[in-house]
């Protein structure tokens, strides 16, 4: 009796699974779309970040330098020990004494001690201590330290 009490649970189980998975089919289907464009995607707003008209942007930001294409265009980062770092500087790369002012379209980045200030327009971002700055011709970098790690953003002039 027992053996076909068991055996009755088994079917009575396997019926709730198909009957579970046949109501809910759509959910587990994974459905995948494709859309030809006849033209690359354009953008929306010409307005950059922070420009005319919008609320000025301010706050401690690391990545700060990265975020105004129209000032400066990241193309490398490295992130590990110092050594590894400073080793991916580019070549001939000298350091930037504070305090300094630096011009790159219309952000002007200002270095006092350890720490920056990035202005454009009414946006201003700090750009937390230990950070340190290099340029060659074509290039600046920025080498922040950060507890155990450290991390190397190189940026050249953006185009215009």
């Amino acid at each position: 009796m027992l053996r076909y009490l068991f055996i009755s649970t088994i079917i009575v189980f396997a019926v709730a699974i198909a009957v579970a998975g046949w109501m809910n089919r759509d959910l587990i289907r994974i459905k995948i779309a494709s859309v030809y464009a006849s033209a690359p995607p354009k953008p929306v707003a010409s307005t950059p970040l922070g420009g005319a008209g919008s609320v000025p942007l301010q706050g401690d930001a690391p990545w700060a330098l990265s975020a105004l294409p129209e000032c400066l265009v990241q193309v490398s980062e490295t992130t590990g020990s110092a050594d590894y770092t400073v080793a991916h500087l580019p070549a001939g790369s000298v350091p930037v004494q504070p305090p300094a002012a630096l011009r790159y379209g219309d952000c002007t980045i200002s270095l006092t001690g350890d720490e920056a200030f990035v202005s454009r327009g009414a946006d201003r971002f700090r750009i937390p201590p230990k950070v340190r700055f290099y340029r060659t011709a074509q290039t600046l970098a920025l080498l922040r330290i950060e507890g155990g790690g450290t991390e190397l953003r190189v940026y050249q002039p953006a185009q215009r």
